[in-house]
């Protein structure tokens, strides 16, 4: 496994808590390799959101408060759920295919879900990704679309996927079948309103997750590595 996975994958499933610092060296150390390419790791890490720095000496793995998450979610609320609403009335018989299409997938990832295997798992999470993504470009509005898109904070969405158990991801499964639905009739208000339910549910399950793993900013302090 390389550097980039390697330390992505630690930081997902809580062995490096949000807080904790991460050094060149250490993780060179640990990982027996050399600094180049966990120098390359790290500037990945750091566009994909899950690292920030630390004051010039090192990185700490990003975390988010109760608020932070509860803020997030609501604004994802808002402008997902018209931007659902959106699709419903706008949407053309192409892009009903693409987004049944990738429910579909949805379907068959979590079928196929191995928990020993976090790639599984993170296939889910890419294919629910592209599934709102083809909802949202069914709605027409490029605007729209960029504004979501900034508020949409993957290392939360990887957590929370990780954490989800069997019966979490049939609901989500179901909530997608309700809107795939609203969207194919045409009914605005119905899919708007289950996505923002789709929303807020998963913002309780995030919540509820981390709190259980004790890793929510308001509740770890900082530890190096």
């Amino acid at each position: 496994m390389n550097p980039y996975t390697y330390i992505k994958n630690a930081i997902i499933v809580g062995h490096y808590k949000p807080g904790t610092r991460l050094t060149e060296k250490a993780l060179a150390d640990e990982l027996q390799v050399s600094r180049t390419p966990i120098r390359e790791a790290i500037k990945q890490l750091e566009v994909d959101g899950l690292i920030t720095p630390y004051k010039k000496r090192g990185y700490v793995v990003k975390s988010f408060s109760i608020e932070d998450i509860r803020q997030i979610y609501n604004i994802r609320a808002l402008l997902e759920g018209y931007a659902t609403g959106e699709a419903a009335l706008n949407r053309t018989e192409e892009a009903l295919g693409k987004i049944a299409y990738k429910n579909e997938l949805y379907r068959q990832a979590i079928d196929s879900l191995n928990r020993e295997d976090i790639e599984t798992i993170q296939h889910i999470q890419r294919i629910n990704q592209e599934f709102h993504s083809e909802i949202f470009l069914a709605s027409g509005n490029e605007h729209l679309i960029s504004m979501i898109e900034r508020v949409v904070v993957v290392p939360i969405i990887f957590r929370s996927f990780y954490w989800y158990d069997e019966h979490q991801l049939m609901r989500s499964l179901q909530v997608h079948e309700t809107i795939l639905n609203a969207i194919r009739n045409h009914e605005g208000d119905r899919a708007r309103v289950a996505m923002e339910e789709h929303i807020y549910q998963g913002r309780d399950d995030v919540i509820a997750a981390l709190r259980k793993q004790d890793i929510l900013s308001d509740s770890t302090s900082e530890s190096q590595m």
